[in-house]
């Protein structure tokens, strides 16, 4: 089945009762057209008093691009939903993925019998047959923050773009280092391709592999 605003809205209300105890505000939810995931969780940040940064404006968006059974299309809404509870309420984490999200997810699926994964992005079949795997040259960003972070950004194979993305974002006392890697690999179709000064986390260490096993190679 494809995601519909209804059916989300409806089995966050049931969720948020039946495994978070109804402590998760209202958020809203966007539907997506995206390939590169089945969910995401997004916020925005603002630094406080006393440097204290604060999350807000919380979205769960869902991909439509590819069709889930109903128990599968729950599965990914309840996975943004755990990332949803560790943001507001403020717990620190090891990782996007980390031992407190581990932990959630485990105990969701022993007691409430779910299927709740450390990923769920489209399978490389998917991307196949959304977006094809021909080879696309594209410069990719490795970007290293100054938490430890690793991240990457795909942009246009174009020296003026991947210079312009390198001189703002380095700017940026969040960012420790960014190398750029150009690449035809097809694992980097599966991302939006632009020069907005953004970076994802996603999948940034097997991204990291390819690209420096290219480079040795």
């Amino acid at each position: 089945m494809k995601a519909t605003l209804p059916f989300l809205y409806t089995r966050f209300a049931h969720f948020n009762a039946t495994i978070f105890g109804n402590r998760l505000p209202p958020v809203k939810i966007q539907l997506s057209r995206a390939t590169s995931f089945l969910g995401a969780c997004t916020y925005r940040r603002k630094r406080g008093l006393l440097g204290v940064t604060k999350k807000y404006d919380f979205r769960i968006r869902i991909s439509t691009a590819s069709d889930m059974s109903e128990a599968e299309l729950e599965d990914v809404l309840i996975h943004e939903m755990i990332h949803y509870y560790i943001g507001v309420e403020g717990i620190k984490d090891t990782g996007t993925h980390g031992a407190v999200f581990r932990k959630w997810a485990d105990d969701i699926n022993r007691r409430h019998g779910r299927h709740i994964t450390v990923s769920h992005r489209l399978s490389h079949e998917e991307h196949v047959r959304l977006k094809g795997d021909k080879p696309r040259e594209r410069i990719v960003a490795l970007v290293t923050m100054a938490d430890g972070r690793h991240g990457i950004k795909v942009l246009p194979a174009r020296d003026d773009r991947a210079a312009f993305y390198y001189d703002n974002v380095s700017r940026s006392k969040m960012v420790k280092d960014i190398r750029l890697f150009r690449t035809n690999h097809p694992f980097f179709n599966r991302y939006p391709c632009s020069s907005a000064l953004n970076v994802t986390f996603a999948d940034a260490e097997e991204a990291a592999g390819i690209l420096l096993r290219e480079k040795t190679d």
